[in-house]
C-alpha cells in the first residue's frame, strides 16, 4: 500500500526509457478476456473491531470522513486459493507509512467471490499476533497483536502443515505464522538489505527504498523453496534490476542463489509473484498511475532460465490488465474492460488458462475507477488466450 501523499507523484520521471514490453521469453499471449466480476464495496469492516485510522486526519477522503468506527477490511496486498471456492487475502500496514498506521491491525481475511452476483462475502479470518515474543524490537501493542507500525504485509503463502509465510516491506523479513495468525518464530532478515524502517540499521543508510520490500513471494511447485521478491532495487544493483532470492523452507535459511527481474521502467514497480512451474513465474508489474493516468498494468510470464544468457529472467507478455476484452459487458462494463488502479497486488492460478487478479485499494485514498470516490476491492478473473501450461501442482 501506498500513502495518499505518493498518489500525488508525477508519472513523467524519465529515469529509464520504457522498453515497450520487448519480451525475451517468446510471443506474446495475445488479448485476454474478462470472465468474471466482483467487489466488495470500501467502506466494509470488521464487525465489532477497535477504532482505526485516528493518525491519517479527517478528510474527508474521497467522500469518507476519518477515524473509523471500526476496522476497514482493505488493502488486499496478497492472495491463497483455498481451491474450495474461497480465499485468503492479506491486509498491508493500513495507511501506507509507519506513522500513520499503529491502530490498524494486521490480519488475514477469508474471502468468498461471486462471479454470478457480482459480489464478495467475507466470511471471517483472524489478526496476526507475536504472544511469544518472537519479535526482539520493541511493538506497538502491549498484547502483542501486531500493528501496520511493526510490520508492512504485502504477500503471502499457504504451506502444506497450513501455516503462512508473509513478506514484510519493513525489514524486509518473511514472517511464518500459525494458521491461527501465531508468530512462529523470529522475524527472517535477507542479508544486506534494509529498508528504512528497519530497527537494525544503527545510524547506517538503508539500501533499498521505503515501500520497496518484500511485495512477492512465490512458493516453489515442489513445497520445497520460498522465492520472495523485492519490489524496488537494492542500492548499487543496476537501476530496474529486483533481486528475487530463493529460501530454503526445510534448512530454515536463504540459499545464496537469486535472479534479476529488469522492470520496463524504473518508475514501475511489482505488485505480486506466482509459480507456475520449476522456472516460470507470472509477475504483476505496474506504474504508478490510477483511472485515465494508468498507462502501465500488466502481467508477465517470466522465466529464470535465461535462454539469452543476458543475466535476466526472461520475460513473456501474458496480459494487459488495461486492455482486457469484455465480449459479455460482464461487471457493467463496455466491450474493452480495464483494471486501472495504482495497486494491483494479487494474481493466482485458478487454472490452466484463467487467472484471477485483485487490487489493493489503499482505502479511502485511491479513485482509479471513479474520481473522487474511494475503490472498491476488486476481484477479477481473465481467461489467456493460449494455455500455459503450468506444472499440476501449481494448480493445488
Amino acid at each position: 500500500m501506498v500513502s495518499a501523499a505518493a498518489l500525488t507523484v508525477s508519472l513523467a520521471s524519465p529515469a529509464m526509457a520504457d522498453r515497450g514490453g520487448q519480451d525475451l521469453g517468446g510471443q506474446d499471449f495475445g488479448r485476454a478476456t474478462l470472465t468474471g466480476f466482483a467487489a466488495l464495496p470500501a467502506e466494509t469492516f470488521v464487525p465489532d473491531s477497535e477504532p482505526s485510522g485516528a493518525a491519517i486526519g479527517a478528510g474527508p477522503f474521497n467522500g469518507i470522513a476519518a477515524p473509523f468506527a471500526h476496522q476497514p477490511v482493505q488493502g488486499f496486498s496478497g492472495v491463497v486459493n483455498r481451491r474450495d471456492g474461497t480465499f485468503d487475502v492479506l491486509s498491508d500496514n493500513g495507511y501506507g507509512t509507519k506513522a500513520n498506521s499503529a491502530d490498524f491491525l494486521l490480519r488475514v481475511h477469508r474471502i468468498q467471490p461471486d462471479t454470478r452476483t457480482g459480489k464478495v462475502t467475507v466470511l471471517g479470518g483472524f489478526n496476526l499476533s507475536d504472544p511469544d515474543q518472537h519479535v526482539p524490537f520493541a511493538l506497538t501493542r502491549a498484547d502483542r497483536v501486531l500493528t501496520g507500525a511493526d510490520f508492512d504485509v504485502e504477500s503471502i503463502q499457504r504451506t502444506p502443515d497450513g501455516t503462512y509465510w508473509i513478506g514484510d516491506e519493513f525489514g524486509p523479513w518473511l514472517l511464518h505464522f500459525s494458521a491461527q495468525g501465531r508468530l512462529l518464530q523470529a522475524p527472517i532478515a535477507l542479508d544486506g538489505v534494509k529498508a528504512p524502517e528497519n530497527p537494525y540499521l544503527n545510524g547506517a543508510q538503508p539500501n533499498i527504498a521505503s515501500s520497496k520490500g518484500f511485495e512477492g513471494l512465490v512458493r516453489s511447485v515442489d513445497g520445497r523453496h520460498l522465492y520472495p521478491l523485492l519490489e524496488g532495487t537494492v542500492t548499487g544493483d543496476t537501476p530496474g534490476d529486483l533481486r528475487f532470492s530463493e529460501f530454503d523452507l526445510c534448512k530454515g535459511r536463504y540459499t545464496g542463489k537469486r535472479f534479476a527481474y529488469r522492470l520496463e521502467s524504473t518508475s514501475n514497480a511489482i505488485g505480486d509473484a506466482i509459480a507456475v512451474d520449476r522456472h516460470r513465474f507470472l509477475v504483476i508489474e505496474r506504474d504508478g498511475g490510477q483511472g485515465d493516468t494508468a498507462k502501465f498494468k500488466r502481467i508477465y510470464l517470466a522465466d529464470t532460465r535465461d535462454r539469452d544468457g543476458d543475466g535476466l529472467m526472461d520475460k513473456t507478455l501474458v496480459a494487459d490488465l488495461l486492455d482486457i476484452a469484455n465480449p459479455k459487458g460482464l461487471g457493467g462494463f463496455g466491450e474493452t474492460f480495464r483494471f486501472p488502479f495504482q495497486t494491483i497486488e494479487d494474481v493466482n492460478l485458478v487454472d490452466d488458462r484463467t487467472l484471477a487478479v485483485l487490487n489493493d485499494n489503499n482505502f479511502p485514498f485511491s479513485s482509479g475507477r471513479t474520481p473522487g470516490k474511494a475503490d472498491d476491492n476488486e476481484f477479477i478473473t481473465i481467461r489467456l488466450s493460449a494455455p500455459l501450461h503450468a506444472d499440476k501442482r501449481a494448480l493445488r
